[in-house]
């Protein structure tokens, strides 16, 4: 107990300065009506001086097995950890393989289904509950929604079980809008599958960047992250990030266009000065090339 001996009156109450209640991400649609657990977790996703987040994402094993770039995945994040916001994986891999001092915000995946054998992967269950989330201090829960597909009710019944787990601890789920073979990539799909994920309740989207994505972004009252989809040269890659970010999008979740690059964490750090640092993507490829050439 304070010895109350010597103990000074408080009289500074600065009178003159509004009351704060506490900074919030800038530019983060929907994290007011958030409680203060959540809010926390989402500044771990998005960066609070810029409101918005690089990801990278490393769970394709949960389906595909052991893909080109992800062969070990103990020699590649440790490269990545510095240049990226949030590590997006499975709980396998993050147990296995990226080290417990990772200074970086962990979307952990939480549904799963059939190999990339079957040909219809939409029939997905939750495998991961919310006391392992709590355990691997996960910032966000992933949830793989297919709508269209023939398992869309069994995934937006995932979503939703996971949604009312997260809120009950005060753990995001970032819905991901899933693409399969025979489904639509058009902007009107889009809007509907985004709108229709926030709407359940998800705090985050992931979804692909499509003609008029600004219509897309506008119409989800929740952050939208496009994600990087299949590998394109780095130029490519780097202006639809470019376009994504100026369309409204509060980041992106790279996979392939960051592993399967010759230089990672150059492209990482490519990517990173188009979202944060406000570059466009010419400028960005020519710090890759220089790094790239350069050996960083």
């Amino acid at each position: 107990m304070a010895d109350k001996d010597g103990m000074k009156a408080a009289k500074d109450y600065h009178l003159d300065v509004p009351f704060s209640g506490g900074e919030i991400i800038n530019n983060v649609r929907g994290i007011k009506g958030l409680d203060w657990g959540m809010q926390k977790r989402m500044s771990n996703i998005f960066n609070p001086k810029t409101g918005k987040t690089v990801m990278l994402a490393f769970d394709h094993g949960y389906f595909m097995g052991s893909t080109s770039g992800l062969e070990r995945l103990d020699l590649l994040i440790p490269q990545l950890m510095g240049k990226v916001d949030v590590l997006m994986g499975t709980r396998g891999a993050f147990r296995t393989c990226v080290p417990s001092t990772a200074n970086c915000g962990i979307a952990l995946r939480v549904s799963s289904g059939s190999s990339v054998l079957d040909e219809d992967l939409s029939h997905e269950v939750v495998a991961v509950d919310i006391a392992d989330a709590i355990r691997l201090d996960a910032d966000a829960m992933a949830v793989q929604v297919f709508i269209g597909a023939e398992g869309e009710k069994e995934s937006i019944d995932n979503l939703s079980r996971v949604i009312n787990s997260g809120l009950r601890y005060g753990i995001p789920t970032l819905g991901v809008v899933a693409v399969g073979k025979q489904m639509e990539r058009t902007p009107k799909y889009f809007k509907l599958a985004t709108r229709m994920i926030a709407e359940q309740g998800a705090q985050i989207v992931k979804t692909y960047y499509c003609e008029n994505m600004e219509e897309v972004v506008a119409a989800c009252p929740v952050p939208i992250v496009i994600a990087g989809g299949k590998k394109v040269p780095e130029l490519e890659a780097l202006e639809m990030v470019y376009r994504g970010i100026q369309s409204g999008a509060a980041g992106v979740d790279m996979g392939r266009n960051v592993f399967q690059s010759e230089n990672p964490a150059a492209m990482a750090e490519a990517v990173a000065r188009i979202v944060h640092g406000g570059e466009d993507s010419k400028h960005a490829y020519e710090y890759y090339l220089d790094s790239t050439r350069a050996g960083k």
